[in-house]
């Protein structure tokens, strides 16, 4: 499965922002998960799969716990590919920081001007 195909899931992209707190177990994600989304805990079980299978997850077994966290190498490669469209906003937040820097120096009270 492609990286986007993974990411373009507003589930799976929440129990990524999860996972990128912290190691998580199973339950309490699946707990949280359910509420938000209203899906089953079979539903949530099948996205923690392709969490892991795409290699964006990894899982531990703690007794009868399974823990999950972050792995950050597919997100590396998809930082890599944003890389050649950075330039697309990076001009803008650039362009928006010159606008904010001339707004506060316009806005300081003058030193000659009188109370």
């Amino acid at each position: 499965m492609h990286a986007f195909d993974v990411l373009g899931d507003p589930v799976r992209r929440r129990i990524l922002e999860l996972l990128a707190e912290g190691e998580r177990p199973a339950g309490e994600i699946g707990a949280i998960v359910q509420e938000e989304f209203g899906i089953s805990q079979p539903g949530v079980s099948q996205h923690l799969r392709v969490l892991r299978e795409s290699g964006f997850a990894t899982v531990r077994a703690e007794g009868t716990r399974r823990l999950y966290a972050v792995d950050p190498t597919p997100l590396r490669e998809v930082d890599t590919w944003l890389d050649h469209f950075r330039r697309f906003w990076n001009q803008r937040l650039d362009a928006l920081g010159t606008e904010l820097a001339r707004g506060r120096r316009e806005r300081r009270p003058r030193d000659d001007a009188s109370p």
